[in-house]
């Protein structure tokens, strides 16, 4: 069958021209979304004339590279097989290569093009040129090395150069993991009470859980994605959405924890006021998240703080200075255009609110490269500097939690979230912007729990300049999320191999789906897990491509299964011995219903109320769907032996879930082979509703607002928490001794 040129030229770039929902049903892709994602991703496709130059333009540049942009390979591959396209009259000239490794080692040798046999050969305006396979002696050690290509005849001509990044077969897992099973706390962070935090949980309580979770018989602490977010809008509360995933929340400070504090008169004189302390109160006692009064707290003592330490250190040169400006030149230029866009961001905004972004500025201060920009951060290095501060304290209170749980002797420790993507207004967004592709927005199809489908807002990067960059903004990325973690997981795990793109302005189900370096990126994150020593987890939820499930349990990424969706075909939940023990169980997650509300069928009532269902008859199926859930639920905590006293598979109970009926189904969960149980504090205290809605905002739902009812402090003390570490301790079996903390393979030059 003869291809058109939009669908020549969609193969051509990754798109996708029909997707199957998670019913099974096929979808054609309109063309006008074909075309408008190629256009976002710098491809004419306004008529055949420019899809026909477009995609000449792309075989050109494909067959004018000697070498690929990067070169990633196994290090278990048989041989080492590179690439080389050369003109063909650069056949019969004698050629060199040389391969540097990551730690300095030098190999090299001569070839003659002219004797390797040619594995593809083109015609490009009117000049040939061959492809051939350069075998070379071995594959070296998984590291970042560096390939050269040259002709011995032309000394002074440019050598051709690539990145070649050898990988693991498999991610980490922990010496004793293998047939061990764990579980702890999921906390989503924000939601913390304490005695002392101020509103909102921080970095001291994580620590504080930390500690808590290996008093009671827990191996690991996971957390929300902990990334940047907008400190000149901290109503903008998303940790899925954040400003940078390079960077942390400061909002999480502990403005106590600071070191400078202690010596800050000031600070400690006005954090002590009447006044001060009554806005304390109310923000500790709130029964929703109040971010704007929180961050209005705690900016006001660090900008006291950072001033002192200007005075007291780096005016003086001290050894904290010293350490200050050691933190500045690591975090290099994306530490320095995420603080340049904070003050570009407070500064262009103080005076209309609606200067929200980068893409609302000023064109002048668009693009991070223009002399008003460069002018803007000679003039304004102080406050630049304020936010590296608020950095590097961010780090240095995280990188206690971290080594908090190796004093611990925590199997796992710190499990962090990373989110699929960033604002498109942000700090990431603005200081490398081409990398992502506008007026695009990824999402997904509609499914049962979102049956509209969903666009999540934020720009898809693009696969070609991911690759142009040898994926250097993907393994920074890896680095800095894994650097504190035991653990990482990977928010849309789909997306390593495929993400679904929205255009502007279109209903998600007429997006489509855009391919990825699925292997050479799965490769990466199992390099980046075994130097980091970090077991990744892949959320999986959703209709995945084919194969992925087999690709990702052969690299050791643990699948993430919930109880809601671990089914039979016949629709009864899944018996505890058939989940897969590669795997993370769990109850719900943060964009479900809690264990309360799913019983209750309080998300259903929600959407319902806000219309998100599309038809009555819809509605009205998944009513009697959990109706029939319930009943489900209950014959299997009967068949596992673990229905509650007084409950019967024969007359389902009323709205009410008893604390017992919490624990059974924890149980249930405790006795699947999964390597890690988590637990959602919102279910252990019975919190009713869920974190996030999708598909709405803060104004219809008040999602990342919630608060755990009780203190971090009073936790060890409730029966219901005791209760629970008691049964999943009995469950899971005593912890062995820990071994000793392994030590992490240095970052790579």
């Amino acid at each position: 069958m003869n291809l058109t040129l939009l669908e020549r030229a969609c193969a051509a770039c990754g798109i996708s021209t029909e997707y199957r929902d998670v019913w099974g049903k096929t979808h054609r892709v309109p063309a006008d979304t074909c075309r408008a994602l190629l256009a976002a991703m710098g491809v004419a496709a306004g008529s055949d004339a420019e899809l026909e130059q477009a995609l000449a333009a792309r075989e050109a540049r494909d067959w004018r590279r000697v070498l690929a942009p990067v070169l990633v390979v196994r290090a278990d591959a048989p041989e080492l097989a590179v690439p080389v396209t050369l003109p063909a009259p650069a056949l019969g000239r004698r050629h060199s290569w040389s391969l540097v490794e990551e730690q300095g080692a030098r190999h090299g040798g001569e070839f003659e093009p002219a004797g390797l046999p040619a594995i593809g050969e083109r015609r490009i305006s009117g000049a040939g040129f061959v492809r051939f396979a350069l075998r070379l002696p071995a594959v070296p050690p998984p590291g970042y090395h560096r390939l050269e290509i040259g002709a011995l005849d032309a000394p002074g001509e440019a050598r051709a150069a690539a990145p070649l990044i050898v990988v693991p077969a498999r991610c980490y897992l922990p010496p004793g993991m293998a047939n061990g099973r764990v579980w702890g706390p999921m906390v989503n962070l924000y939601a913390l009470r304490s005695e002392r935090n101020w509103g909102i949980g921080d970095y001291t309580d994580l620590r504080g859980v930390m500690e808590l979770a290996a008093r009671c018989g827990a191996a690991v602490v996971g957390v929300n994605p902990l990334h940047a977010l907008f400190p000149h809008d901290p109503e903008h509360a998303s940790p899925y959405s954040p400003a940078s995933r390079q960077l942390l929340n400061v909002l999480y400070l502990d403005p106590e924890g600071v070191p400078d504090f202690a010596e800050c008169e000031p600070a400690r004189e006005r954090l002590a006021s009447a006044e001060f302390q009554a806005r304390l109160r109310a923000v500790r006692g709130a029964e929703r998240l109040e971010y704007r009064a929180v961050a209005e707290l705690k900016f006001e003592i660090l900008e006291r703080i950072y001033t002192h330490f200007r005075d007291r250190h780096l005016a003086r040169g001290t050894e904290r200075a010293a350490a200050f400006r050691a933190f500045q030149q690591a975090g290099g230029e994306s530490l320095r255009l995420a603080s340049l866009f904070y003050a570009l961001q407070e500064h262009l905004g103080a005076s209309d609110a609606r200067v929200w972004g980068w893409r609302s500025w000023p064109e002048p201060y668009r693009d991070p490269r223009t002399p008003e920009v460069a002018q803007y951060a000679r003039e304004h290095v102080e406050r630049t500097e304020y936010h590296d501060y608020l950095q590097w304290n961010a780090e240095l209170q995280l990188d206690a939690v971290g080594k908090r749980s190796l004093e611990l002797g925590l199997r796992v420790g710190l499990y962090q979230d990373l989110a699929v993507g960033v604002d498109p207004g942000g700090a990431e967004a603005w200081g490398a912007q081409s990398l992502y592709a506008g007026a695009v927005s990824i999402g997904c199809p509609p499914d049962d729990f979102n049956l509209k489908g969903q666009s999540w807002g934020l720009p898809p990067l693009l696969p070609d300049q991911l690759t142009a960059a040898a994926y250097a903004p993907i393994v920074a990325l890896l680095r800095e999320n894994m650097r504190d973690a035991g653990a990482l997981r990977i928010d849309h795990v789909m997306g390593l191999m495929r993400l679904f793109w929205v255009p502007a302005g279109e209903l998600p189900a007429r997006g489509a789906y855009v391919s990825y370096p699925f292997e050479d990126l799965l490769g990466i994150v199992a390099l980046e897990s075994q130097r980091n020593l970090c077991i990744v987890i892949g959320e999986d939820l959703g209709t995945l491509p084919d194969g992925l499930a087999e690709r990702l349990r052969a690299a050791g990424v643990l699948s993430y299964r919930l109880l809601y969706f671990e089914r039979e075909p016949d629709g009864a939940f899944r018996a505890p011995q058939r989940y897969p023990a590669q795997a993370l169980a769990a109850v719900s997650t943060h964009d479900l219903p809690t264990l309360r509300g799913f019983w209750q069928g309080r998300d259903l009532d929600l959407r319902s109320a806000l219309k998100l269902f599309p038809s009555e008859e819809l509605r009205q199926r998944q009513i009697v769907e959990r109706a029939q859930d319930r009943a489900r639920l209950l014959v299997a905590l009967e068949a596992e032996k673990l229905l509650p006293p007084g409950a019967s598979v024969h007359a389902i109970p009323g709205p009410e879930v008893t604390h017992d009926f919490m624990v059974a189904v924890h149980r249930f969960l405790a006795r699947t082979p999964c390597r890690l149980l988590m637990v959602q504090p919102e279910d252990l205290f019975g919190q009713l509703d869920q974190v996030n809605l999708p598909a709405t905002t803060a104004v219809e739902h008040p999602n990342w607002r919630h608060r755990l009812p009780l203190e971090l402090e009073q936790w060890e003390m409730d029966e219901r928490w005791r209760s629970f570490c008691s049964a999943l301790n009995a469950e899971r079996g005593p912890l062995a001794a820990p071994a000793p903390a392994p030590v992490r393979a240095p970052d790579a030059t």
